[in-house]
């Protein structure tokens, strides 16, 4: 089978339409004075309130356009802002004041007021842009709202290259950060906090998943349903995430290291079949995986309550990660996983030097077989927690 590639979608030619920079609006302030249009604008200087009942759409909507025609960017004060969609042009950045506690965004706060909106910030189509320190507040209005939402046709013909950097999302009824069609791409230093759907999601390749919180999300912290590869997941406290802490459905060319993963309603890492194949290039180490398989929310089947799932992998290290199993927060609830690794159909991987120290319930690693050609499983060692 051929290897899946970025360049795969991008040669198919006519098959792909051209994917064209969204204009930005002419519809500018002209009382606003020269040397405002320019540089790091205020989006009070336009109009925003930022009071907490004030509709601010239409003055940071008006802000963001003024950016746009020349590359510039705008700077959102402390205050709550309540708006509706915002549409970023390409090249402009949001700048905010970043302050947030584990439980709830302070500072620079946009709070979704429209309960028909597609997500807050959408980012389709704006090539280049940059958002920092902001907190997004979805207020769990609507149905499948979006905090952040890149959402295009298909992958066009450059690099998206946005990045989201020390921004908090919560509570959106869909996505906290939902990335479609997307590449080259940066997520880091943020913090999605219970939103219903994934706190990340991606559908696209080349991107940079960097010391993040993944906290408390109706499904998985990261996911990538469809066609993904060449992402790097690196240094992220990934929690509470009720169908699973890392979801991959047939990825290519992964570097998954040094996160602690805790508290997954399923499998702390799942790497699973996609459409037409399994996960292949993987490299997995380094990583802290406990409490997975919360028993109290359900499964999809038994082999869900394990710390990792690995299914027609291919070309795949598994090295160096440590297991643990345990109950809720105060000696609440019920230990879980039943089993610490569940490998099936696995070729030229390797799985070893692996630790679980009171690992699991019922088994450290269930092989289910049909492996094929160089695969090497061994020197995974521990123990099972005994429960008296």
């Amino acid at each position: 089978m051929q290897n899946f590639s970025r360049r795969d979608f991008l040669s198919a030619g006519s098959a792909l339409a051209v994917t064209a920079v969204v204009p930005a609006s002419t519809d500018v302030s002209s009382a606003m004075p020269p040397e405002k249009t320019k540089g790091l604008l205020n989006v009070i200087d336009f109009g925003a309130k930022g009071d907490g009942t004030t509709d601010d759409t239409a003055a940071i909507q008006k802000a963001l356009d003024t950016a746009g025609k020349t590359y510039g960017a705008i700077f959102i004060p402390e205050g709550n802002f309540l708006c509706s969609e915002l549409k970023v042009p390409a090249g402009v950045g949001i700048h905010g004041l970043p302050a947030w506690s584990y439980r709830d965004g302070m500072g620079t706060v946009l709070t979704l007021n429209d309960d028909k909106a597609k997500c807050l910030i959408n980012l389709t189509n704006a090539f280049g842009a940059y958002l920092f320190g902001l907190c997004l507040k979805g207020k769990n209005l609507g149905t499948e709202i979006h905090g952040i939402l890149i959402d295009k046709p298909d992958y066009g013909k450059q690099e998206d290259t946005p990045r989201i950097d020390t921004c908090r999302i919560e509570r959106f009824t869909g996505d906290g950060i939902k990335l479609e069609r997307i590449w080259c791409f940066v997520v880091r230093h943020s913090h999605c906090y219970g939103n219903k759907g994934c706190g990340l999601r991606v559908r696209g390749w080349d991107g940079f998943i960097l010391d993040n919180w993944f906290s408390g999300n109706g499904k998985a912290g990261y996911a990538s349903y469809d066609e993904n590869a060449s992402n790097t997941i690196t240094g992220n406290r990934i929690e509470w995430n009720r169908e699973g802490g890392i979801v991959i459905h047939g990825g290519s060319h992964y570097n998954i290291t040094g996160n602690y993963i805790d508290r997954s309603g399923r499998c702390g890492i799942a790497l699973l079949q996609g459409r037409n194949r399994g996960c292949e290039i993987f490299a997995v180490t380094g990583n802290v995986i406990y409490r997975s398989g919360k028993p109290e929310w359900g499964k999809g089947d038994d082999y869900d309550s394990s710390h990792v799932r690995i299914e027609g992998a291919r070309g795949l290290t598994f090295i160096g990660n440590a297991f643990n199993s345990g109950r809720d927060d105060g000696g609440q609830g019920g230990y879980s996983p039943d089993y610490g690794m569940v490998l099936k159909g696995l070729e030229s991987s390797v799985v070893k030097d692996n630790v679980s120290f009171n690992g699991a319930l019922k088994e450290l690693l269930v092989d289910l077989g049909e492996h094929g050609e160089g695969v090497i499983i061994k020197d995974n060692v521990g123990t099972l927690r005994k429960i008296t």
